[in-house]
This record gives C-alpha cells, structure tokens and sequence, in this order.
C-alpha cells in the first residue's frame, strides 16, 4: 500500500510516464523558487503598467501633440485598451496553456510580447503606436497572470494555496506602488526616456529569470494526485475496464480496479468508452460552460470585475484630480498611489487564513465589500487644497486599498478552489482534467474587463459629473455584491 510518505517522494522527485524522464527537483524547479520567479514576473508587467500612468497626459500633449482638453479621454483609452488585449487574450491563453506540454513556453512568449510593447512606446511619436503599445501589452499581461496563477496552483494546491495566491496578490503591491512614483520620478527628473531605461532594465531581470526556472513537466504530470482521487471516485459508480495495463495506481491500492501505465489512463478510466482523447474541444467546451454556469464562480468572476473597475478608475483619475486640486506634479501624481497600494502586504497574511479556515472566504469579502461604500463615498469630501484634504485623501486611500486586499486573494482563492473541485463533483464531464490555467484565465479576463470599463467610467463620470459623483457611483455597486456574497456563503 502506498503511504504518505512515497506520494511525499514522488512529488519530490516524480517521473514523466510518456518520456521516462524525470522531473527536475533541483532549486530551479523549487516551489520558493517558482514562486519568486512568478511573482516577479507579475510585478514587471504590474510596474510597466503603472509606469506610464503619471506620465501619459504630458507625454500625450508634447509627443503626440494633443490638446489638453483630449488629456483626459485619450488617457482614459489607452488605459482601457490594455483591459480590451487582456480580456480577448486571457481565456485564450488559458486554454492553449492547459492543453501544452508545458507552462514555460507561454510564459516567455509573454516577455517577448512585453518587450516589443515597451519598445513601441517609448518610440512613440504618433497616437497610433501608444495604442498598438498598449494593446500588446495588455496581451502579455493576460500570458504572465494567467500561466503564472497557473504555475502556483500546480505547485501549492494540496497545502498552501491561500498563502502562495497571497504573495501573489502582494507582488503586485510593488508594481503598482513603484510603478506611477518611479514613473513619475524619473520622467520629471530624468526626461521622457528615464523611465524606459528603467523598464528595459527590469525587463532584463526578468527575462534572465524566466529562462532559469525549470518548469516543462506536463500539466498531467503535475495534477497526478488529484486524477487519482477522480477516479476512486468514478470507480466507486461504475465498474472501470481492465485495459491489461501492468501498473497499478493509488486508486487500484484502494480497491478501485483501475489499473494504468500512463497518465492519460485514469483520467478515462470509469469515465466513458469514448476514444483516449480527453482533451477533445468539445468535452473542454462543455466543461468551460459548466463551470461558468455555477452562481458561486460567476459572482466570483463579477466581484472580481467591481474590484478592477474601482482600482482602474482610479488609475484614470487620481493623476489628474490631484493635479487639478492640489496642483502636484508628476512625482507626486505617482506618490498619491503609495496609500492605495501599502496595505497589500497582508495579502500572504489573508492567505494563511484562507488555508487554515477555508469558509472564511465570503465573509472576508462581504466584510470588504461593505467597508468600502462609506470609504467611497467619503471621497467627496476632498475639494480643497489644504493640508487636511490631502490627509484625507491618503488615509481613505490607504483604507480602500485594505478593503481590496480582502476581497482579492479570497476571490483568487474561489475561483481556483471551485475549478479544482469541479472533477470531483462531475467526473464523467471533465475526465479527470482540472483545466486550471483556462480558470486563471477566466479570472484575468474578468479583472481585464474591469480595467476596460473602469477607465472609462471614472474619466467620464469625473468630467461630466464631478468628483463627487464619482466617489459614489463606484460605491453602490461594491454594496450590492457584498450582500449577494452574503447569501451564497457556505
């Protein structure tokens, strides 16, 4: 009988049953460094992100020569056109990523999509290729978030999946700290191509990071355990067929009957009598809309939505407000984002909450969703340019950026929870198979699709209502989905 301590050995050191080869367990393939690898990559994308939010009304005006009453609508844009590559490429990607050999290659396409994108806009003297920039941009983002969810939920999904998604969610907290200051910083101090040498720079690391981690095992190989316990399950309905296969798996230990050789067997086995072919578009088509039928998954995703929509209408704002009221410059612009971001560093904290007393998750995002409406709202109280407001304005900041940060990591959590039960709940519809890079996509693509409408909404609320108006109209909705939350808990 196979204990404990051989599955411990064969994670350790597991074997491709299609090549022979053994899993690399050396450090490059180490969960501390994959996760360092992961979150780093995330934060590049975050900070490149950021990078030119403080910059892009000056830059817009004396590069691109549009007027300043264009300012705030093309900067609303352009920001919205890297949530549309997002949303378009994030499900895509996730897709293709369950059904490669290996997470790695779309990981560096990814950077490579990066690159071209950075090069496009710092070369960018005409409207058309700040938008081209920015739309390839926002399809390496979709590569990065998604295939490198994906990465953490192979490795840490048995044990520590709330903490690993926490450091996640918390690398993004220097991107988008470091982002719009050091944007700003540089590019009043050091001129339009400062920031940009900084970013090749970053982008530099991180390529030389990419390529070293040691990640080309077959998502079938990594999601073994988990197909194991699929099959008990199927087994338990319907008698599995002896296909003559000469080893037995953990499930024919237990008394299952399902004997397999490779690791396509078990994910067939007890399942049905179609052909071995269990990633056939059809099957995986069903499965997507399965999952998307759950209420528990979509409101999840919805929350998600809200959440991109406050953070990225900010973005489109925040520069431009504090510009106008307090008449700060760009390095300023981007210090305004500090308070927004800080409280992200309980994010691992949350996490090991997560792991340890899992139906916390509804109530930390109601309790977050619901203390973010008088936070909101209370945005209308910054009007003048004195020294209260301004305080104000960072401590309401610094309060909201805590309330995301109880929302996000859970809501990451969730989704991912849900995608790796759904085998277990209809094995004969998914075979066995979690397809959990195309969950991280889902995920990615509704937070995109936040950052699409987020921009417009705050941009066009601010210019044709005001501030005031603003501040409460994100509010209402973020009430809304914390009740709804309330009522789906378990």
């Amino acid at each position: 009988m196979q204990t404990r301590a051989d599955e411990s050995t064969m994670k350790t050191v597991a074997q491709d049953p299609s090549s022979g080869k053994k899993i690399p367990c050396g450090w490059r393939s180490s969960r501390n460094f994959v996760i360092c690898v992961v979150c780093f990559a995330e934060m590049t994308d975050i900070l490149l992100y950021g990078l030119i939010v403080p910059i892009v009304p000056t830059a817009l005006r004396e590069r691109v020569n549009l007027s300043q009453g264009d300012e705030q609508r093309w900067t609303s844009i352009l920001l919205a056109l890297h949530g549309a590559a997002m949303t378009m490429v994030a499900p895509i990607c996730g897709y293709f990523a369950d059904r490669a050999q290996s997470r790695r290659l779309p990981f560096l396409i990814g950077l490579a999509v990066l690159m071209a994108a950075t090069a496009l806009l710092c070369i960018g003297t005409h409207l058309a290729l700040w938008i081209v920039g920015r739309l390839l941009q926002g399809g390496a983002g979709a590569m990065v978030w998604t295939v490198g969810l994906a990465l953490l939920v192979d490795r840490f999904e048995e044990d520590a999946l709330g903490q690993a998604l926490g450091y996640a969610a918390m690398s993004t907290v220097v991107g988008n700290t470091a982002g719009p200051l050091l944007g700003g910083v540089l590019y009043e101090h050091g001129g339009y191509y400062a920031p940009f040498g900084l970013a090749f720079g970053v982008l530099g690391l991180d390529a030389i990071l990419r390529v070293m981690v040691a990640e080309d095992v077959p998502k079938k190989a990594t999601s073994e355990p988990l197909n194991v316990e699929h099959v008990q399950m199927g087994t338990e309905k319907s008698e599995a067929p002896d296909e003559g296969n000469a080893t037995a798996t953990a499930a024919g230990v237990e008394g299952a009957g399902a004997h397999t050789r490779d690791n396509k067997a078990p994910d067939q086995s007890a399942m049905d009598c179609s052909p071995p072919d269990p990633c056939q578009p059809p099957k995986h088509g069903t499965a997507v809309l399965s999952l998307l039928r759950s209420p528990r998954m979509f409101l999840a995703l919805a929350i998600y939505f809200l959440v991109s929509v406050v953070l990225t209408a900010f973005n489109s704002v925040l520069p431009l407000f504090v510009r106008d009221t307090f008449a700060w410059k760009q390095t300023a612009q981007g210090l305004i984002f500090i308070p927004l971001m800080v409280p992200h560093v309980i994010d691992p904290v949350i996490g090991y909450v997560l792991d340890r007393w899992p139906k916390t998750r509804y109530y930390l995002i109601s309790g977050g969703l619901f203390a973010m409406v008088p936070l909101m709202c209370s945005l209308r109280f910054v009007t003048e340019n004195t020294l209260s407001h301004k305080i104000l304005l960072c401590a309401l900041l610094a309060l909201i950026g805590f309330c995301v940060g109880l929302v996000q990591t859970p809501v990451i959590v969730e989704v991912t929870r849900l995608t790796l039960d759904a085998p277990i709940a209809n094995p004969e519809l998914f075979r066995g198979k979690t397809m959990i890079a195309l969950a991280c996509g889902l995920c990615n693509g509704s937070y995109a699709s936040g950052s699409l409408v987020g921009p417009f909404l705050g941009g066009y609320i601010r210019d044709y209502a005001g501030w005031t108006t603003m501040s409460w109209a994100l509010a209402v909705p973020m009430g809304v989905s914390g009740a709804v939350a309330l009522i789906f808990r378990r």
